[in-house]
């Protein structure tokens, strides 16, 4: 009906009006009075409902334009499903349901879909167990000065977290977490993506911090607290972020970055970035409510994002035989539209080519990504486990010196010719140096001051804050043998 004359209107009628129509508010309101008011829509199939739709939205007076082709608005790819009734043409109407999402054809055979394929999803893989690259491979090409970036940055890495993990044992930082086992996956998958790249780590991620030019002191400003921390010392140690590196500050919560990622994803989307988002999970993650949420909300939104699983092994103390009955994580994406490859996570090549692919399809498509990567969780889930006492000490050797990532790049490397032992040695030495010195350093930085605790919330901090600041300071002046005595007040 026409909402101001109160006549009748066909929906050819109907659609002219629109365009001559004065304001967006009134073509909407129309369309609303359409599809509940007159009959004869409902009797349109959805193919047709749709075209009207994508019709009356390329129609729109909008002042930009933008709006109307973006993908998100009545994009064809929002309807590709009914591209299954060209494919069913030849079947009966009374043997196929019809739905929004397309045609589903009846069967009279009681059958249920099997629990698990009859094989395993494969792992794409690019370098053997020695490094020599498997003949029939297809992988992205890496550069001798990116693959000797790529190395040295997994050496510092792993030089680092043997360092940090010390200092923690020694009582210097309180906290600490290692990606011993998981150096391809941090820095080969940060080489694959572009720094306008939004990240959403988890906190086994500081590889990938490192690959995009956080510096050594920066890492050890952040996991000794002290005001040069980006934080303020409000984090607990390896909770790094960085605006300038489009780094998300880690947070302790397990897989609450995945939802935002997509958010963000869809934000870059809408602004038509040539960038993407990526979020990292452990396995652990993917049984968390937000992992489903995530990619159902990716995939119908279509925004560019990749999931990134570390499939190592140990959620804490937890096997990923206690946690899902699925074949893996990949086969999880499917479920809700999302494509997915599973990759060696010890191997760099494989990894690299990957997330380069997957960020290609993400942009280029419009969609999201599930990668699966399977390794293995050589070090103690943190400072505060034992994982001897889970799992048996020759598991963890045999994956230490028979899969280690590091050694068979290397390999890969040598056979190039782009690496040799004089080179591992000055690499080697340098790393530690550095890292000695910013331990050293950011020990003699004073601690943030107590005020910051309540700081950078408010414009103005409430009483209630005002009154929690007093209590504080009383409080350890009654108690100075209780706090820091190097905190400033």
């Amino acid at each position: 009906k026409n909402p101001e004359t109160n006549i009748d209107i066909g929906l050819v009628e109907m659609h002219q009006w629109m365009r001559k129509s004065g304001t967006i508010v009134n073509h909407f309101k129309s369309l609303l009075l359409v599809t509940n008011n007159l009959s004869s829509w409902r009797s349109y199939s959805f193919v047709k409902r749709s075209q009207f739709a994508a019709s009356f939205a390329h129609n729109l007076p909008v002042a930009d334009g933008d709006f109307i082709n973006s993908s998100t608005h009545f994009c064809p790819r929002r309807f590709e499903s009914v591209k299954s009734e060209k494919m069913a043409n030849n079947v009966d109407d009374n043997q196929a349901l019809e739905l929004p999402e397309g045609k589903v054809k009846f069967t009279p055979k009681l059958r249920f879909i099997s629990e698990m394929a009859d094989e395993r999803e494969c792992c794409y893989r690019v370098l053997d167990e020695n490094g020599n690259r498997i003949s029939s491979s297809n992988y992205v090409e890496v550069s001798k000065e990116v693959a000797i970036k790529m190395y040295t940055d997994m050496v510092t890495l792993q030089t680092m977290d043997t360092i940090f993990y010390e200092a923690q044992r020694q009582g210097r930082i309180s906290f600490y977490v290692t990606a011993v086992g998981e150096e391809a996956i941090n820095i080969a998958s940060a080489a694959a993506l572009k720094i306008d790249d939004i990240v959403f780590p988890q906190y086994r991620e500081a590889g990938v911090l490192l690959w995009r030019g956080f510096t050594i002191q920066e890492f050890a400003n952040q996991c000794f607290s002290n005001k040069a921390d980006y934080g303020k010392g409000r984090q607990m140690p390896i909770h790094y972020g960085s605006n300038k590196h489009n780094y998300v500050t880690v947070a302790s919560t397990v897989a609450t970055q995945l939802p935002q990622a997509v958010g963000a994803a869809y934000s870059l989307k809408m602004e038509k970035q040539d960038a993407c988002a990526i979020a990292y999970v452990g396995d652990g993650g993917t049984s968390e409510g937000d992992f489903h949420a995530a990619l159902n909300f990716a995939a119908v939104t279509e925004a560019p994002v990749i999931f990134f699983c570390r499939n190592n092994g140990w959620a804490i103390s937890t096997p990923t035989s206690d946690q899902f009955r699925s074949d893996g994580v990949v086969v999880k994406g499917r479920a809700y539209g999302v494509r997915s490859i599973r990759v060696d996570g010890n191997d760099a090549l494989a990894v690299y080519s990957a997330v380069h692919a997957a960020r290609d399809m993400a942009i280029r498509e419009q969609r999201p990504i599930l990668i699966e990567a399977l390794t293995y969780r050589v070090g103690h889930h943190s400072t505060s486990d034992d994982s001897t006492k889970y799992r048996p000490a020759e598991e963890i050797e045999w994956w230490k010196m028979e899969r280690d990532p590091v050694t068979r790049f290397r390999k890969w490397m040598e056979n190039n010719s782009w690496w040799s032992d004089k080179a591992e040695l000055e690499a080697r030495n340098s790393a530690r140096k550095q890292i000695l010195h910013a331990i050293q350093e950011a020990e003699k930085v004073d601690k943030p001051p107590v005020a910051d605790i309540f700081t950078d919330v408010y414009d103005s901090p409430p009483s209630h804050l005002c009154e929690q600041e007093k209590l504080l300071r009383e409080a350890i002046k009654r108690h100075p043998q209780d706090y820091p005595s190097d905190v400033p007040l």
